[in-house]
């Protein structure tokens, strides 16, 4: 088969379709869990297969709920309420903080070198497995509604769900001329996005067959920016006072130059979007805007009790990934830091989940895939990356991974932002970065959690750094993970400096070293 080019110049590989392009190592591999897979898996022995709701919000970082009290204000009643009656996974993150591949990687279980979504431009390869589809092999009702964004700008239906309500792209909190897709139908968008995902929702949960299992992955477009409250919140928190976080300030000890510099940049807090932006006000339409999701949760559980589901329903609440407020002088995510990867991880079902638990362990999106199959009775495959985190809620001492990958691949049009792997484990954070001439950085986030002190940017320390970049380098080669993605030019470039913002950073002092002495 002749290979052929489609409209954005993108080579398309005769055998190996938009992906034709790279030369993959996991190629091979992440053919096991696609195409040729059966859709067919073992059941639990014993096990009752459990409704699932998967809530999934955008940029929803990991402190910002009412019981975290992250900020002197912000309520999110039925989000406390899911963590009150059920498990609160307290260090959950996201292995790539971007839209696009974290939402693959939780419906895939893989990694973004493994499932190939590697930023918002990729389209998704032919083939690709969801889980979902696996629960529809089993016998289940599945849903879809809300943002898909997954590497095109598409809305169409897509594998694994029987009923479908989506929106091009990031879709927009007030109606607009695209509207909606409905089962493959052009609906136009009545009113605020988060009130009507939710009644759609309602809606296909109201009709369900009470002896039939059913799973609904509901993706809410909120809280993507700009952020727009719905009209009844606007204006809730506006006397309220918002906490700067210490190191916003410039000149941190240890601060890379990138971080430095893209302080004058659309990420950074000199020139935020190429524009004037108050962080404080930004956080609190952000908080507002929260206020819908945490409504139509409520709602959606008020119906599941009146069907007597409740406590028969595994309800999930994630973000897709972190947001940052001003941390190391930085806005939105891409980034390794905490607030950039860290998201909410919610679980109640009183039979899986004790009230009031909170799991330590790090867990991440690629564990969402086989933890839901577990719940459905079903033996998550074994090409996935992830693995089933029920037994940590059950077990504190249950074996678990001591570390955890994180990879994000730099983009032209944020160019900003360099490659990086990161390995996340319970005390230290290394990040190890591609294609720049800089320092790496390395945390010890038991004495520093806001991660203020580079440890790299003083001696005594390089054993350790070696040793991790061992271990990630370990992961990356055993789940084929070898290669950096090419990506064809896509979308706008957000590369301006502003004239009047910050200056460009230094070296650190360690890259300075006398000239050896000239042997003659």
């Amino acid at each position: 088969m002749a290979d052929t080019v489609d409209r954005r110049g993108v080579l398309l590989a005769g055998s190996g379709g938009a992906f034709g392009l790279y030369s993959w190592a996991a190629g091979a591999q992440a053919a096991k869990g696609t195409a040729s897979q059966d859709l067919r898996l073992a059941r639990r022995p014993g096990t009752k297969p459990k409704n699932i709701l998967f809530v999934l919000t955008d940029d929803h970082r990991f402190d910002a709920m009412g019981f975290m009290k992250a900020q002197a204000f912000g309520d999110t009643p039925t989000l406390d309420r899911l963590a009150r009656e059920g498990a609160h996974f307290r260090n959950a993150f996201v292995t790539t903080a971007l839209c696009s591949p974290s939402r693959a990687s939780i419906l895939t279980g893989l990694y973004a070198h493994q499932h190939k979504v590697v930023d918002n431009n990729h389209p998704i390869p032919p083939g690709l497995i969801f889980y979902p589809q696996y629960l529809q092999r089993a016998g289940y009702d599945t849903a879809f509604i809300g943002k898909w964004h997954m590497g095109n700008e598409g809305d169409a239906p897509q594998p694994g769900f029987d009923h479908w309500v989506s929106f091009k792209g990031q879709g927009t909190y007030l109606p607009s001329a695209d509207g909606l897709n409905v089962d493959g139908r052009k609906v136009p968008q009545k009113g605020y996005i988060t009130d009507e995902l939710t009644d759609y929702a309602l809606d296909w949960i109201g009709k369900r067959d009470r002896n039939k299992p059913w799973m609904m992955h509901l993706a809410h477009k909120a809280v993507h920016s700009e952020f727009i409250p719905a009209e009844r919140h606007k204006g809730r928190y506006d006397k309220e006072t918002f906490r700067y976080p210490e190191n916003m300030k410039p000149g941190m000890p240890g601060r890379p130059m990138w971080v430095e510099n893209q302080r004058n940049s659309w990420h950074g807090v000199d020139y935020a979007y190429h524009g004037s932006l108050d962080i404080a006000d930004y956080y609190k339409r952000y908080m507002e805007t929260l206020l819908a999701v945490d409504e139509g949760i409520a709602r959606i559980m008020d119906l599941l009790e009146q069907r007597g589901e409740l406590d028969d329903t595994l309800i999930v609440y994630m973000g897709d990934n972190g947001f940052m407020f001003g941390e190391h002088g930085l806005i939105d995510k891409r980034a390794a830091y905490e607030e950039s990867m860290r998201v909410p991880l919610l679980m109640r079902c009183p039979s899986l989940f004790a009230p009031g638990s909170t799991i330590e362990q790090v867990v991440a999106n690629i564990d969402i895939a086989p933890t839901l199959l577990a719940a459905a009775g079903l033996q998550a495959p074994s090409y996935m990356a992830g693995s089933d985190m029920q037994p940590l809620a059950r077990d504190p001492a249950a074996p678990w991974r001591a570390e955890l990958l994180y990879e994000y691949y730099w983009e032209r049009n944020f160019p900003q932002t360099p490659t990086v792997h990161a390995l996340r484990e319970d005390r230290y954070k290394y990040m190890h970065f591609h294609g720049i001439w800089d320092l790496d950085e390395l945390y010890d986030l038991a004495a520093d959690p806001q991660e203020n002190n580079n440890l790299l940017a003083q001696p005594g320390h390089e054993d350790l750094a070696e040793w991790l970049s061992g271990r990630l380098f370990d992961i990356l080669e055993k789940t084929q993970g070898m290669q950096i993605p090419l990506s064809a030019d896509a979308g706008f470039r957000a590369d301006l400096r502003s004239p009047a913002g910050g200056r460009q950073g230094s070296f650190p002092a360690s890259f300075y070293r006398p000239p050896a002495p000239r042997r003659t």
